[in-house]
């Protein structure tokens, strides 16, 4: 364990927070994909369709795709099986280029 954490130390902060903030936001998606399936079984009010894609958008697409298929939410509608995958690959290109930047910084 602790060969990990000197990897892990080797790299400047920045780094580290940006993928303490991709985590945040990956397992926050995850859970409003759960708490809209939820409340859409007890016909409650529903979280907007928007929110999910902004929070996919900002780098959550892989929480929010997780969630989908965990909670077999939202599969049917194209703008989620179509559009989810796709910011999950605008997200890694652009995380790509985050890395590359911050790790020359």
């Amino acid at each position: 364990m602790s060969f990990i954490a000197e990897i892990f130390n080797q790299y400047p902060a920045i780094f580290k927070t940006y993928n303490v903030y991709l985590l945040c936001i990956n397992i926050v998606g995850m859970i409003l994909m759960g708490v809209d399936k939820a409340k859409a079984k007890k016909n409650q009010w529903r979280i907007q369709e928007l929110t999910f894609m902004i929070m996919a958008l900002l780098g959550g697409a892989i929480g929010i795709l997780i969630g989908m298929v965990t909670f077999h939410h939202k599969q049917s509608k194209k703008k989620f099986y179509i559009g989810i995958p796709l910011l999950y690959i605008i997200n890694k290109v652009i995380q790509f280029i985050t890395y590359h930047y911050l790790l020359n910084y």
